[in-house]
């Protein structure tokens, strides 16, 4: 590995997921933030190290790490300073727009660092220069207020818009921005997509303006092996429109570590409960969450010598033999996602009466009492 030279301070980014992870870096569009992955970085990472970057100027970034006249080629230069400082030799990449333009460029000009390549709403040319001159030029003049206030409808479908990304459009440093388009406006790779041996991942907004699907089939069609996958009902920013259809292609294509796993843990837990566990969790809990994923849910919930209705009677009892009575209360309802009737579950509780004492079960009664009384009605099969 080649080091590049040392930026201080580097961009500014966000690390989540286990430290002995595969690493997954994910680029912005312009005018955005870390932000446009909420989404998807959360889940994301609970199979890889994930680092999400923030442009010179946008976010949390510096906006003296560019200057007027600035290329795709600099801010790549800054993501391989970033990794370096993070110890990371190789990595997989995913960048939205100009974060794909920068994955595209590592992709071609430095394939010994990329192990495997995403690139959304992005194209390997992004039009007449002029254009993106003209707004530079603009935006150094007057600022950004104007041109945040048509962000929503440059970047999602009617109807739809997130708030914060517009905020992070606005208060988005001009100068930087500026120099962001100036890197848009040189930018032409063409020429190298052949040269791209990293397996790589189109994804096209299918009613996306900015970008549309036959600038990421031209890439697709460059090259080699390169898949693409149109989303429908997104615009310029899938992540952010359609996090569920960006996540399902993005864990296929760099999931290789028991997707499996998660899949089956929301089936049998719910998305609500496993979206606040993977929000909640931190550097120091990252490792456990992927623990659980991968082997609780990935190898044992898998396994198809028993049942899901099955598992989950096992599981009932060995909770309340052990008096886990918050886990108890997330199972029973598993219970029901699983086919179990709530005369099932009684006696099943009752059976816990005889071999795990009266005491136990009563507890397990108390709790079960007031969690099948909020079910809904459809929530499992009849009693």
């Amino acid at each position: 590995m080649t080091p590049t030279p040392p930026y201080d301070p580097p961009l500014h980014h966000r690390a989540e997921g286990p430290a002995s992870g595969p690493v997954l870096l994910l680029g912005p569009s312009l005018g955005t933030s870390t932000a446009l992955w909420d989404a998807v970085a959360p889940e994301l990472s609970a199979t890889h190290r994930v680092v999400r970057w923030d442009l010179p100027g946008h976010g949390g970034s510096p906006a003296s790490l560019i200057g007027p006249g600035a290329t795709v080629a600099d801010l790549a230069g800054l993501v391989l300073a970033l990794a370096d400082r993070l110890g990371v030799d190789r990595f997989s990449y995913a960048g939205v727009s100009l974060g794909g333009a920068v994955g595209l460029h590592l992709a071609a000009h430095h394939p010994e660092r990329i192990d495997r390549l995403a690139v959304l709403c992005s194209s390997a040319h992004f039009g007449e220069p002029t254009r993106w001159r003209e707004r530079a030029a603009s935006v150094r003049r007057e600022g950004l207020a104007a041109l945040a206030e048509s962000a929503g409808s440059r970047w999602f479908t009617p109807g739809f818009t997130v708030p914060r990304l517009v905020e992070d459009h606005r208060t988005a440093d001009p100068e930087a921005y500026a120099a962001c388009c100036d890197a848009l406006a040189a930018f032409d790779l063409r020429d190298r997509l052949p040269s791209i041996t990293a397996p790589t991942l189109l994804l096209a907004g299918r009613e996306d303006p900015a970008t549309p699907p036959a600038h990421l089939r031209e890439i697709a069609d460059a090259v080699p092996g390169a898949a693409l996958t149109e989303i429908p009902g997104a615009s310029h920013l899938a992540p952010a429109e359609r996090p569920e259809a960006v996540l399902g292609a993005l864990t296929a294509h760099f999931g290789r570590h028991a997707p499996r796993g998660m899949a089956v843990r929301r089936e049998v837990l719910g998305d609500a409960h496993v979206d606040r566990a993977q929000a909640g969790q931190s550097a120091f809990s990252a490792r456990y969450q992927d623990f659980i994923s991968r082997y609780a849910w990935g190898e044992i919930w898998t396994d198809p010598t028993l049942t899901r209705r099955e598992r989950s009677l096992v599981t009932l009892t060995a909770l309340v033999a052990h008096g886990h009575l918050d886990e108890l209360a997330l199972h029973l309802r598993a219970a029901r996602r699983n086919g179990l009737t709530v005369d099932e579950i009684g006696a099943a509780l009752l059976q816990t009466a005889v071999y795990c004492g009266v005491p136990a079960a009563n507890a397990a009664f108390t709790v079960a009492g007031r969690v099948l009384a909020e079910e809904p009605a459809d929530a499992g099969p009849d009693r």
